[in-house]
């Protein structure tokens, strides 16, 4: 397993008190009729986000595709039961257009449970998995459900995305962030969940073998 201690935080009692999609689908929908969003931070353009955030992950899990690789890599007979557990918030654009696709495969598959948790109510858990020294999300972090062992983590986004904000950031240094999260959500919406995919069939490989350990 990884050397990763979350035993004090990662627990029954937490994945209990998790959300799955439909639940944080139906906790978004109501802070926006209140016009509001997760967080502390209720900015307008937040607000936005978190509108447009909705209407992606809609529209994605009517639409997503799951490559027969992927769907190979978990019906694998050698692949354990994993609890996907998710740091998200609500005003995210890549918790928007990466968390569908791992809702899809956890209703396709009986392997997967996916439970969703917002990252600034769980901070302490958030801490445990930064990136780069950031607290990046989505994080997702796979799970033995028989102890909630770490078996390793995904995110926050695909490599490739990860590659145009470098490049993007290294080429456009004083340009608006508004102008960055619209070349992100371009290459979203040309990739179409492929690059993810590829990722996951590495990811769920490795969990396993880590699994059996």
């Amino acid at each position: 397993m990884t050397d990763v201690d979350t035993k004090s935080t990662i627990n029954e009692a937490l994945i209990n008190s998790s959300m799955n999609f439909e639940e944080y689908l139906g906790l978004l929908n109501d802070l926006y009729a209140q016009g509001k969003t997760t967080g502390e931070n209720q900015s307008e353009e937040l607000l936005n986000y978190a509108k447009m955030n909705l209407q992606r992950m809609k529209r994605l899990n009517k639409t997503v595709s799951i490559s027969d690789q992927l769907l190979g890599a978990i019906s694998a007979t050698e692949t354990p039961k994993m609890t996907w557990l998710v740091l998200t918030e609500g005003w995210c654009g890549d918790a928007a257009q990466n968390i569908p696709l791992l809702n899809k495969l956890a209703v396709v598959s009986d392997k997967i449970e996916l439970k969703l948790i917002l990252r600034d109510e769980h901070l302490d858990i958030m801490d445990q998995f930064l990136t780069n020294g950031g607290r990046s999300i989505p994080k997702l972090i796979a799970l033995n459900p028989e102890d909630f062992s770490v078996l390793g983590t995904w995110g926050p986004r695909p490599k490739p995305s990860q590659e145009l904000i470098n490049e993007f950031k290294l080429k456009n240094p004083d340009a608006p962030f508004s102008e960055l999260a619209a070349a992100l959500q371009l290459w979203y919406a040309r990739d179409k969940t492929q690059a993810q995919q590829v990722e996951l069939i590495e990811c769920i490989n490795k969990w396993a073998e880590e699994h059996n350990k």
